[in-house]
């Protein structure tokens, strides 16, 4: 049971920017899950959810690929700090990178595990980032502008 409420709040926050704990249980129950408040809290705890900033003044649950408790920020920050620009060519989101970023960037890409992303290659300075479909690459820029501010 935990199993599956776990697998389905992976899939409500990869889709939805939730912000609060009591969204992600009224969501939940939506989807037919009996939970409390104390159900939630253990849940995002023992899933090791993040926090990150939408870049409109909010904030919203996502899961990091974490080695380490820290490791979702720097991530984040290694994005932040190593982005250029972005631009969508069909299904391919590139992003362009500082020079010598492009592989750690990709690799923040990576952890953040946007829902649309099949996989990303990264040179010196540019990121071929392969998407499902080309409407969810506009999504998908609008998530990293969102993320990056």
């Amino acid at each position: 049971m935990k199993k599956n409420r776990h697998d389905k709040i992976a899939e409500i926050i990869q889709k939805y920017d939730v912000e609060t704990q009591e969204e992600l249980a009224g969501r939940l129950r939506d989807a037919g899950y009996t939970v409390t408040q104390a159900t939630v809290s253990r849940d995002i705890r023992e899933m090791k959810l993040s926090k990150i900033s939408t870049g409109d003044g909010g904030q919203k649950y996502v899961i990091l690929d974490q080695g380490d408790g820290h490791m979702g920020d720097k991530y984040i920050r290694v994005l932040r700090d190593g982005f250029v620009s972005m631009d969508m060519a069909g299904n391919l989101l590139v992003v362009k990178t500082v020079s010598g970023m492009a592989m750690a960037a990709a690799a923040a890409l990576d952890a953040l595990r946007y829902e649309e992303v099949v996989g990303c290659i990264a040179g010196d300075d540019t990121i071929f980032v392969a998407v499902r479909t080309v409407e969810e690459t506009g999504i998908l820029m609008e998530k990293m502008k969102r993320l990056l501010g």
